[in-house]
């Protein structure tokens, strides 16, 4: 019996063409009623950058992503119980988290913000990653 459902499986070979990996992942994995969310950021899920140079743009893909996922295991935004936010720039903080903040309005996770060097991808501004839970039934 399977103790969790992997969401939206795919190998790296495909995902990133210009590196030599071969990687198996999935974007999401619901383990009972907890959901992991694997770090979304600017590309939707046909491998489409969306707001080349602009985080805000690059956030709202990241958002869309991480809602249709959370959809996908069962669950919404407004379970959202822990965000890991990851920008490149810390004058990117204020035009992503503002996107992320209409988002999650109401919603009062947890959350964590973190500059890096960089990400996997150098046109890559920003990434979220989520945890959330399925509620129980009422």
């Amino acid at each position: 019996m399977p103790t969790h459902t992997r969401i939206r499986m795919f190998n790296t070979k495909e995902t990133y063409p210009n590196q030599t990996l071969d990687n198996d992942l999935c974007q999401a994995v619901r383990a009972g009623n907890t959901i992991y969310v694997r770090g979304q950021v600017g590309t939707d899920f046909e491998g489409k950058l969306v707001g080349l140079g602009n985080p805000q743009a690059q956030t709202e893909q990241a958002m869309k992503n991480v809602k249709q996922l959370l959809e996908e295991a069962g669950s919404d935004l407004s379970h959202i119980v822990k965000t890991t936010t990851y920008i490149t720039d810390p004058r990117f903080r204020e035009p992503v988290y503002k996107e992320v903040g209409k988002w999650l309005k109401g919603v009062f996770p947890i959350s964590t913000g973190l500059v890096v060097a960089g990400l996997a991808q150098a046109e890559w501004l920003m990434e979220i990653d989520v945890i959330a839970v399925v509620p129980d039934q009422q």
